[in-house]
């Protein structure tokens, strides 16, 4: 059996947090977050953010793990769940529905539990079965060389698990934005489940500022930041199991959050301005099919269909398709009718 190269430790670790580097990021990081969370709220439909900003995540978080996809295919790929997606596709598609499970679950309970992560996991994995159980898992870098070895013990994994469950759902004093890089390592130096565990890693992250209620939807775009700095990222978590310093982990994830914020908050912004145009525009220029729901409707579908319309709006498929066609006369909208079928209209930007 292959030896575990780190002690897992107890939580929360024997280390004092409250050094200057990390008070400075903690309070650049909270003060940005709080910026994603009061903007976000001035969409009208939140929908429309988790749809968008959450298929974004899973694209970027799923790049980490060399999981490369085009965003004309995932939108398109919205058009019809059925639709034949290629292999990278069709893994950060499920990713984005195991992100909304989890986010379901906690909605449904207020908490994240390890029931919901296996649910998440079985969902992005297309597997039934939960914690490792097998020895021999060993982490490797690109040269193929092993630079570290998680428990191999399944009875140790699980307690380990029940501990971080435990941890994730109990108040604490510690500030819940370092709370979460501390949860993070541990969840990915356990490396509980036979695969997909760096995804739901990320996952588990704005799952837990969505609980400390620091966001109200778990939206922010932290994988673009991660992506960015890889190296950094698989370093900095070696570097905590090899010198027990927790300081530059937390000023990293702390850092991250930061700027991808700043990301997050851009989107935001620019979904809120066009959303705004197309409102104006529709109701002073097609004021007799104009409604709140048909702006929602293109905005969470950026390739919509008769049928979406017909099913948001409760309309009638003449009406529907009466809609769509105004539209896409517009010559001021950048929006474009393409015909994929005989008898599939769909409108989408130009």
């Amino acid at each position: 059996m292959l030896k575990q190269t780190y002690n897992i430790p107890n939580l929360p670790p024997d280390f004092d947090f409250d050094t200057l580097p990390i008070l400075k990021a903690l309070t650049a990081a909270t003060r940005s977050l709080a910026e994603v969370k009061g903007l976000a709220q001035v969409i009208p439909n939140q929908g429309i953010l988790i749809d968008t900003l959450s298929l974004q995540e899973a694209k970027d978080s799923s790049e980490i793990e060399n999981i490369v996809t085009t965003n004309d295919e995932l939108f398109r790929g919205g058009l019809d769940r059925d639709r034949a997606l290629s292999g990278p596709s069709k893994e950060v598609a499920v990713y984005r529905d195991a992100l909304r499970l989890g986010f379901e679950r906690l909605c449904e309970t207020g908490l994240i539990t390890n029931r919901t992560l296996t649910e998440m996991f079985q969902l992005l994995k297309n597997r039934d079965d939960g914690f490792r159980k097998t020895p021999g898992t060993a982490l490797q870098n690109n040269a193929g060389k092993t630079v570290y070895v998680p428990t191999q013990d399944a009875q140790a994994i699980e307690t380990q698990m029940a501990e971080l469950e435990s941890y994730i759902n109990t108040e604490s004093d510690l500030d819940p934005l370092i709370r979460m890089a501390i949860i993070h390592h541990q969840f990915e130096s356990i490396h509980p489940y036979p695969d997909g565990n760096g995804r739901l890693g990320r996952m588990l992250n704005v799952l837990y500022l969505t609980k400390e209620n620091l966001l109200r939807i778990p939206i922010l775009y932290m994988s673009r930041g991660i992506n960015r700095t890889k190296a950094d990222y698989y370093r900095l978590l070696q570097e905590v199991r090899e010198t027990g310093s927790w300081e530059d982990w937390i000023v990293y994830i702390l850092d991250v959050v930061t700027e991808t914020s700043q990301v997050t908050l851009e989107l935001i912004e620019g979904i809120r301005h066009n959303m705004a145009f197309f409102k104006h525009h529709i109701r002073k220029n097609h004021e007799k099919i104009y409604s709140q729901d048909l702006v929602n409707n293109l905005f969470r579908h950026p390739y919509t269909r008769i049928e979406f319309v017909m099913r948001e709006l409760n309309v009638s498929r003449p009406t529907a398709t009466s809609y769509l066609e105004k539209l896409t006369a517009d010559e001021e909208l950048p929006v474009a009718k393409i015909v994929e079928a005989e008898t599939t209209t769909t409108l989408t930007w130009r």
